[in-house]
Protein backbone atom coordinates (compact mmCIF):
# COMPACT_ATOMS: atom_id res chain seq x y z
CA UNK A 1 0.00 0.00 0.00
CA UNK A 2 2.80 2.54 0.72
CA UNK A 3 4.69 1.26 -2.48
CA UNK A 4 1.33 2.47 -4.47
CA UNK A 5 1.15 5.74 -2.47
CA UNK A 6 4.74 6.63 -3.01
CA UNK A 7 4.81 5.63 -6.77
CA UNK A 8 1.07 8.09 -7.16
CA UNK A 9 2.91 11.00 -5.45
CA UNK A 10 5.96 10.70 -7.81
CA UNK A 11 3.77 10.68 -10.72
CA UNK A 12 2.23 14.15 -9.31
CA UNK A 13 5.48 15.35 -9.07
CA UNK A 14 6.45 14.65 -12.38
CA UNK A 15 3.46 15.89 -14.15
CA UNK A 16 3.69 19.37 -11.79
CA UNK A 17 7.54 19.50 -13.19
CA UNK A 18 6.12 18.93 -16.83
CA UNK A 19 3.77 21.47 -16.78
CA UNK A 20 5.70 24.43 -15.46
CA UNK A 21 8.27 23.38 -17.87
CA UNK A 22 6.00 24.23 -20.75
CA UNK A 23 5.01 27.72 -18.97
CA UNK A 24 8.72 28.28 -17.83
CA UNK A 25 8.15 27.48 -14.28
CA UNK A 26 4.99 29.22 -11.95
CA UNK A 27 1.58 28.47 -12.59
CA UNK A 28 0.23 26.52 -15.29
CA UNK A 29 -1.95 28.33 -17.97
CA UNK A 30 -4.95 26.69 -20.15
CA UNK A 31 -4.77 29.23 -22.92
CA UNK A 32 -4.76 27.22 -26.24
CA UNK A 33 -2.55 27.88 -28.91
CA UNK A 34 -4.27 29.48 -31.97
CA UNK A 35 -4.04 28.08 -35.39
CA UNK A 36 -5.02 28.46 -38.63
CA UNK A 37 -7.46 26.51 -40.53
CA UNK A 38 -6.73 24.32 -43.29
CA UNK A 39 -8.76 26.09 -45.81
CA UNK A 40 -7.54 29.71 -44.81
CA UNK A 41 -5.24 29.66 -47.56
CA UNK A 42 -8.18 28.88 -50.29
CA UNK A 43 -10.16 31.11 -48.55
CA UNK A 44 -8.15 34.37 -49.10
CA UNK A 45 -8.20 33.25 -52.79
CA UNK A 46 -11.81 32.39 -53.22
CA UNK A 47 -13.54 35.96 -54.11
CA UNK A 48 -15.60 35.54 -51.54
CA UNK A 49 -15.56 38.11 -49.19
CA UNK A 50 -16.69 36.95 -45.86
CA UNK A 51 -14.51 34.05 -46.47
CA UNK A 52 -11.56 36.57 -46.71
CA UNK A 53 -12.45 38.87 -43.95
CA UNK A 54 -12.38 35.20 -41.77
CA UNK A 55 -9.32 34.02 -42.42
CA UNK A 56 -7.58 37.55 -42.22
CA UNK A 57 -9.25 37.67 -38.90
CA UNK A 58 -8.22 33.81 -38.00
CA UNK A 59 -4.12 34.97 -39.44
CA UNK A 60 -4.41 38.10 -37.44
CA UNK A 61 -4.67 36.06 -34.07
CA UNK A 62 -2.27 33.40 -34.83
CA UNK A 63 0.33 36.21 -35.01
CA UNK A 64 3.61 36.34 -36.05
CA UNK A 65 5.44 33.06 -36.69
CA UNK A 66 1.75 30.59 -37.35
CA UNK A 67 0.55 33.26 -39.52
CA UNK A 68 3.73 34.61 -41.25
CA UNK A 69 3.69 32.20 -43.98
CA UNK A 70 0.52 33.83 -45.44
CA UNK A 71 1.58 36.94 -45.69
CA UNK A 72 2.99 36.60 -49.19
CA UNK A 73 -1.06 35.59 -50.06
CA UNK A 74 -2.19 38.67 -48.59
CA UNK A 75 0.51 40.72 -50.11
CA UNK A 76 -1.22 39.23 -53.71
CA UNK A 77 -4.71 40.21 -52.26
CA UNK A 78 -3.92 44.14 -51.32
CA UNK A 79 -2.14 43.55 -55.26
CA UNK A 80 -5.09 42.98 -56.79
CA UNK A 81 -7.05 45.45 -55.18
CA UNK A 82 -9.79 45.01 -52.23
CA UNK A 83 -12.46 46.90 -50.86
CA UNK A 84 -12.28 49.58 -48.54
CA UNK A 85 -12.91 46.84 -45.58
CA UNK A 86 -10.58 44.40 -46.50
CA UNK A 87 -8.02 46.45 -47.69
CA UNK A 88 -8.51 47.67 -43.71
CA UNK A 89 -7.69 43.89 -42.40
CA UNK A 90 -5.19 42.97 -44.92
CA UNK A 91 -3.08 46.07 -43.58
CA UNK A 92 -3.49 45.38 -40.55
CA UNK A 93 -2.91 41.68 -40.07
CA UNK A 94 0.44 42.26 -42.20
CA UNK A 95 1.01 44.60 -39.66
CA UNK A 96 0.23 42.23 -36.46
CA UNK A 97 3.16 39.74 -38.27
CA UNK A 98 5.43 42.10 -38.79
CA UNK A 99 6.83 40.74 -41.76
CA UNK A 100 9.31 43.59 -43.85
CA UNK A 101 8.68 41.96 -47.38
CA UNK A 102 5.12 43.28 -46.93
CA UNK A 103 6.01 47.28 -46.64
CA UNK A 104 6.37 47.72 -50.15
CA UNK A 105 2.44 46.68 -50.58
CA UNK A 106 1.51 48.56 -47.70
CA UNK A 107 3.26 51.91 -49.02
CA UNK A 108 0.93 51.42 -51.84
CA UNK A 109 -1.82 51.89 -49.69
CA UNK A 110 -0.48 55.32 -48.08
CA UNK A 111 -1.79 56.99 -51.62
CA UNK A 112 -5.44 55.21 -50.73
CA UNK A 113 -8.70 57.73 -51.10
CA UNK A 114 -9.64 56.49 -47.79
CA UNK A 115 -8.05 58.53 -44.28
CA UNK A 116 -9.23 54.87 -42.35
CA UNK A 117 -6.84 52.92 -45.06
CA UNK A 118 -3.80 55.21 -44.84
CA UNK A 119 -4.16 55.13 -40.96
CA UNK A 120 -4.02 51.43 -41.02
CA UNK A 121 -1.21 51.74 -43.46
CA UNK A 122 0.73 54.08 -41.36
CA UNK A 123 0.47 51.62 -38.50
CA UNK A 124 1.47 48.79 -39.95
CA UNK A 125 4.52 50.71 -41.50
CA UNK A 126 6.15 51.16 -38.27
CA UNK A 127 5.40 47.12 -37.38
CA UNK A 128 6.59 45.78 -40.73
CA UNK A 129 9.40 48.43 -40.78
CA UNK A 130 12.46 48.81 -43.82
CA UNK A 131 13.26 51.44 -46.30
CA UNK A 132 10.00 51.16 -47.85
CA UNK A 133 8.20 52.12 -44.36
CA UNK A 134 10.24 54.85 -43.46
CA UNK A 135 10.33 56.50 -47.21
CA UNK A 136 6.10 56.11 -46.95
CA UNK A 137 6.18 57.13 -43.63
CA UNK A 138 8.48 60.58 -44.88
CA UNK A 139 5.47 60.82 -47.21
CA UNK A 140 2.62 60.52 -45.11
CA UNK A 141 3.92 63.66 -42.46
CA UNK A 142 2.12 65.98 -45.51
CA UNK A 143 -0.78 63.58 -45.60
CA UNK A 144 -4.34 65.64 -45.67
CA UNK A 145 -5.15 63.73 -42.66
CA UNK A 146 -3.87 64.37 -39.30
CA UNK A 147 -4.05 61.07 -37.50
CA UNK A 148 -2.07 60.24 -40.95
CA UNK A 149 0.67 62.97 -40.09
CA UNK A 150 0.88 62.02 -36.56
CA UNK A 151 1.32 58.51 -36.97
CA UNK A 152 3.83 59.25 -39.58
CA UNK A 153 5.97 61.23 -37.17
CA UNK A 154 6.00 58.86 -34.09
CA UNK A 155 6.54 56.02 -36.33
CA UNK A 156 9.84 57.36 -37.98
CA UNK A 157 10.95 58.09 -34.53
CA UNK A 158 10.25 54.35 -33.78
CA UNK A 159 11.99 53.42 -36.39
CA UNK A 160 15.03 55.50 -35.47
CA UNK A 161 15.09 57.36 -39.25
CA UNK A 162 17.99 59.09 -39.06
CA UNK A 163 18.02 60.54 -42.40
CA UNK A 164 14.67 61.56 -42.15
CA UNK A 165 15.84 64.57 -39.25
CA UNK A 166 14.67 67.70 -41.84
CA UNK A 167 11.64 65.78 -42.79
CA UNK A 168 10.47 65.72 -39.20
CA UNK A 169 11.54 69.34 -38.54
CA UNK A 170 9.78 70.97 -41.83
CA UNK A 171 6.81 68.94 -40.71
CA UNK A 172 7.27 70.33 -36.96
CA UNK A 173 6.91 73.70 -38.30
CA UNK A 174 4.26 72.84 -40.13
CA UNK A 175 2.47 71.94 -36.67
CA UNK A 176 2.72 68.33 -36.86
CA UNK A 177 3.21 68.65 -33.50
CA UNK A 178 4.39 65.05 -33.06
CA UNK A 179 7.59 65.45 -34.95
CA UNK A 180 9.15 67.11 -31.59
CA UNK A 181 9.49 64.10 -29.89
CA UNK A 182 10.39 61.88 -32.57
CA UNK A 183 13.35 64.55 -33.76
CA UNK A 184 14.57 64.31 -29.90
CA UNK A 185 14.97 60.44 -30.54
CA UNK A 186 17.28 60.54 -33.83
CA UNK A 187 18.93 64.59 -33.79
CA UNK A 188 22.37 64.41 -33.43
CA UNK A 189 24.20 67.16 -31.45
CA UNK A 190 23.76 69.93 -33.83
CA UNK A 191 19.94 69.02 -34.64
CA UNK A 192 18.88 68.28 -30.92
CA UNK A 193 20.56 72.20 -29.98
CA UNK A 194 18.33 73.57 -33.46
CA UNK A 195 15.19 71.50 -31.64
CA UNK A 196 15.94 73.73 -28.54
CA UNK A 197 16.14 76.98 -30.71
CA UNK A 198 12.08 76.64 -31.85
CA UNK A 199 11.45 77.41 -27.95
CA UNK A 200 9.43 80.03 -27.59
CA UNK A 201 7.72 79.58 -31.08
CA UNK A 202 5.67 76.36 -30.16
CA UNK A 203 4.17 75.86 -26.47
CA UNK A 204 6.88 74.18 -23.94
CA UNK A 205 5.27 71.03 -23.77
CA UNK A 206 5.64 70.15 -28.21
CA UNK A 207 9.36 70.80 -27.96
CA UNK A 208 10.06 69.72 -23.96
CA UNK A 209 8.89 65.96 -24.90
CA UNK A 210 11.65 65.93 -27.88
CA UNK A 211 13.97 67.73 -26.00
CA UNK A 212 13.54 64.83 -23.17
CA UNK A 213 14.66 62.03 -25.14
CA UNK A 214 17.34 63.70 -25.90
CA UNK A 215 18.65 65.09 -22.62
CA UNK A 216 18.07 60.84 -20.92
CA UNK A 217 20.04 59.25 -24.66
CA UNK A 218 23.73 57.77 -23.90
CA UNK A 219 24.51 58.73 -27.48
CA UNK A 220 24.27 62.42 -26.66
CA UNK A 221 27.08 64.33 -25.35
CA UNK A 222 26.97 65.62 -21.30
CA UNK A 223 28.00 69.35 -23.18
CA UNK A 224 25.23 69.17 -25.63
CA UNK A 225 22.55 67.97 -23.30
CA UNK A 226 23.36 71.06 -20.20
CA UNK A 227 22.83 73.24 -23.23
CA UNK A 228 19.89 72.25 -24.23
CA UNK A 229 18.86 72.45 -20.32
CA UNK A 230 20.29 76.09 -20.86
CA UNK A 231 17.86 76.94 -23.60
CA UNK A 232 14.74 75.78 -21.28
CA UNK A 233 16.09 77.33 -18.31
CA UNK A 234 16.17 80.83 -19.80
CA UNK A 235 12.66 80.45 -20.49
CA UNK A 236 12.13 81.42 -16.59
CA UNK A 237 8.51 80.32 -16.57
CA UNK A 238 6.72 77.82 -14.15
CA UNK A 239 6.01 75.58 -17.01
CA UNK A 240 10.24 75.71 -17.41
CA UNK A 241 10.23 75.28 -13.65
CA UNK A 242 8.09 72.19 -14.12
CA UNK A 243 9.76 70.28 -16.73
CA UNK A 244 13.30 70.56 -15.19
CA UNK A 245 12.12 69.52 -12.03
CA UNK A 246 10.85 66.40 -13.78
CA UNK A 247 13.41 65.45 -15.73
CA UNK A 248 15.69 66.03 -12.40
CA UNK A 249 13.14 63.96 -10.76
CA UNK A 250 14.02 61.01 -13.36
CA UNK A 251 17.64 61.45 -14.18
CA UNK A 252 19.21 58.33 -12.97
CA UNK A 253 21.57 57.50 -9.73
CA UNK A 254 23.88 56.04 -12.54
CA UNK A 255 23.93 59.61 -14.59
CA UNK A 256 26.30 62.25 -15.22
CA UNK A 257 26.82 64.65 -12.36
CA UNK A 258 27.55 67.52 -14.54
CA UNK A 259 24.04 66.85 -15.90
CA UNK A 260 22.05 66.26 -12.92
CA UNK A 261 24.22 69.50 -11.03
CA UNK A 262 22.90 71.55 -14.18
CA UNK A 263 19.27 70.41 -13.79
CA UNK A 264 19.56 71.39 -10.38
CA UNK A 265 20.74 74.64 -10.52
CA UNK A 266 18.13 75.62 -13.71
CA UNK A 267 15.38 73.81 -11.47
CA UNK A 268 16.43 77.04 -8.48
CA UNK A 269 16.94 79.59 -10.91
CA UNK A 270 13.74 78.98 -12.51
CA UNK A 271 11.40 79.36 -8.91
CA UNK A 272 13.23 76.72 -6.85
CA UNK A 273 12.09 72.88 -5.83
CA UNK A 274 9.11 73.41 -3.93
Amino acid sequence: MKRHVVILATLLVAQGASAQTRTGGGATTNTPQVKVSATAGADLKSGDTTKIKAALDEIRMAGKGTGTPFAPQIVELLQKGVTVQLAEAAIDTLGDLESESSSPAIAEYMQHRSPRVRQAAAKALVKTKGQAAVKALVKGLSDQDGMVRGVSANGLGQLKAKPAVNDLFLALDHRVTEAGISIGMICGAQECEQLATRIGKFPLDVIAGGLEQALFRADIADDTKIKLIGRVRELGTKEANGALKEWFKKWPATGSARVKQALDQAVQATGGGS
